[in-house]
């Protein structure tokens, strides 16, 4: 971790994935992010495996850099311990829908005139201005709400989800740069904002930056989708042992990897060198990639590609990953000794940051036992 953000203090009411992904961000950079639970603690803590109760992997690799406190805030007495610490904190972040939010006594408008200063940062489902922002939402109905189901579908046209929690951890994304911006803003004028980061909206438009394609004029100069996206050559391509990603981009590349496989009478076609015609006709271009692959292993290819400086990898598993030699390089897996929880493989922050001291990350809190830890957090 850093202390880019040392002195900010975030109050963390959110649970799962999105929004303590996005305040693990905050505290890599060195905020000190506290972690409000329920007493029950956040229900991502029972995701297995574990090796004890309510610290499992998933909780373990979403909550690094942050404290606990549990705090019932359906109790008047917790309630008001709650206001204690959010009147000493820079920033509160949650994830409830609106109605929740407003029966706890933590909408919008109410924290904001009680806290002028404070940067008040929220990641429902659906922007509360729209018709759906009551409606509860996970990585799943996201994924089918936002096109990524649709986007994903199989040979027989059945939509699929991603095997990740994609909505929710850009989503994260997204909220850690909400939050960066209040802080940005509250630096500049000592004023508190409200910011939302809902994960419908955001999706979308994560999306549909490049699906929008033909529809992005008006009127329309083609459907929506992006071509070299969409076409049915872009996969990893089998080789006589295996597979390999490849992607000869632009019109060099081509050229390069046209004359090696024996098609030099493509390589300086007009529709080949022409980024807008190759952009059109892409498809025939994979076709031949595709054709040509299975004729030599996979090292074979990896060699020849890197020579020609055409941008290529193996296809690792998960596995695979973990004796990477590159993330080997940069230690992004750091084996750790956590207080309770013995011996773990730990993710570091995937930031680094040139002319800033870096310090040992904090690992994932146990949860606090109720009314714990409150007076540390007052001011100095």
């Amino acid at each position: 971790m850093y202390d880019l953000l040392k002195g900010v203090r975030v109050l963390d009411l959110t649970a799962v994935v999105l929004g303590p992904l996005a305040t693990q961000y905050l505290g890599d950079f060195g905020a000190d992010v506290i972690k409000v639970e329920p007493p029950s603690g956040d229900i991502f803590r029972q995701v297995r495996p574990a090796r004890s109760d309510a610290m499992g992997a998933g909780y373990l690799n979403y909550n690094r850099n942050k404290r606990s406190v549990s705090l019932n805030l359906k109790r008047e007495e917790d309630r008001e311990q709650f206001m204690t610490l959010l009147a000493e904190a820079d920033v509160l972040v949650h994830n409830m829908r609106p109605g929740a939010a407003k029966r706890l006594g933590l909408d919008p408008d109410t924290i904001s005139n009680a806290f002028p200063s404070l940067v008040y940062c929220v990641a429902a489902g659906y922007g509360s201005m729209g018709r759906n922002s009551e409606h509860p939402a996970y990585d799943d109905i996201i994924q089918a709400a936002s096109g990524v189901a649709h986007l994903n579908r199989n040979q027989n046209d059945e939509p699929r989800f991603l095997p990740t929690i994609i909505c929710d951890k850009v989503g994260g994304m997204h909220l850690a740069m909400a939050v960066l911006a209040g802080i940005a803003h509250q630096a500049k004028t000592g004023q508190g904002c409200i910011v939302e980061a809902p994960m419908f909206e955001g999706l979308v438009a994560f999306l549909m930056s490049e699906q929008l394609s033909g529809e992005t004029f008006r009127p329309a100069k083609g459907s929506v989708g992006y071509e070299r996206l969409l076409s049915p050559h872009r996969k990893p391509f089998p080789t006589k042992d295996g597979f390999v990603g490849v992607l000869p981009y632009n019109g060099k590349h081509w050229a390069s990897f046209l004359n090696f496989v024996g098609r030099g009478d493509l390589a300086q076609a007009d529709w080949v060198q022409d980024s807008a015609a190759r952009s059109e006709n892409i498809g025939k271009l994979y076709a031949i990639v595709a054709e040509k692959m299975p004729e030599r292993t996979t090292a074979d290819w990896l060699e020849v590609l890197r020579d020609l400086d055409i941008p290529c990898t193996p296809i690792n598993s998960l596995t695979d990953l973990l004796e990477d030699d590159h993330l080997s390089d940069v230690e992004l897996f750091r084996e750790i000794e956590h207080p309770s929880e013995g011996k773990l493989r730990s993710i570091r922050s995937p930031f680094w940051v040139q002319g800033a001291d870096e310090h040992p990350d904090a690992p994932a809190p146990k949860l606090a036992a109720p009314g714990e830890a409150i007076a540390w957090w007052q001011r100095k």
